[in-house]
């Protein structure tokens, strides 16, 4: 393969807003210079690996990660907390802690039923399942083999996006999970996340307190 195309496949990853796969790389580059271009899946696995080299010999902050099958540039792990204090997307996103431990649930027992959801966590679902489908976290994925023939639930490529994970075996095992609890960045990010949300409820209680007095005034 000519190495003009290291580049190439640089370059789209680069600017692609999803996770690019190997047969869109192909596609793209036979659709610029010709299907007799001789490139294979082989072949951009192989740059991957050259490109993600050369940025670590250069101490660079990022790298291409496989996420959800396909080829997407991420941020390294350590510089993660100090991405994640700024990020604004994320926040108009976040996920309530009930959806998380819904979505948990789902992400290591799926293919699972509502009815199973509502009994581990002994609470109803309705909401929650409706907002992680609408947000395309998780999907229908048929009928369980039981009585009333209730519909099964299980995650989407959206999900695996949404974690920045390539397929769901690599979800961090319960040790992991325990582990992570217990790590001090993540205990400071978790009681910046509570002030902010004490803040955000105080604001919110001022803010009506103040429409109650302007209607009585």
């Amino acid at each position: 393969m000519d190495s003009i195309y290291n580049s190439v496949i640089e370059a789209l990853i680069f600017s692609s807003d999803e996770p690019l796969k190997i047969d869109e790389i192909i596609k793209a580059i036979k659709g610029i210079d010709g299907e007799e271009i001789a490139i294979t899946g082989e072949d951009i696995e192989e740059t991957v690996t050259q490109i993600n080299q050369q940025l670590e010999e250069q101490q660079r902050p990022f790298r291409i990660m496989k996420i959800a099958g396909g080829f997407s540039f991420s941020t390294k792990h350590e510089y993660a907390k100090y991405i994640g204090y700024l990020s604004t997307e994320k926040s108009k996103r976040r996920l309530s802690q009930s959806a998380l431990e819904t979505l948990a649930i789902i992400a290591y027992k799926q293919p699972i039923t509502k009815p199973e959801i509502e009994m581990i966590r002994g609470v109803n679902a309705d909401y929650i399942m409706n907002t992680l489908l609408e947000k395309s976290l998780i999907s229908i994925n048929g009928r369980a083999e039981t009585v009333g023939r209730p519909l099964l639930y299980g995650t989407t490529d959206e999900f695996l996006k949404y974690f920045g994970l390539n397929k769901l075996t690599d979800l961090p095992k319960p040790r992991e999970i325990d582990e992570i609890m217990q790590d001090e960045d993540f205990l400071d990010q978790k009681r910046k996340i509570m002030m902010n949300a004490i803040e955000e409820n105080l604001e919110q209680e001022l803010e009506e307190e103040n429409d109650t007095t302007n209607q009585t005034e």
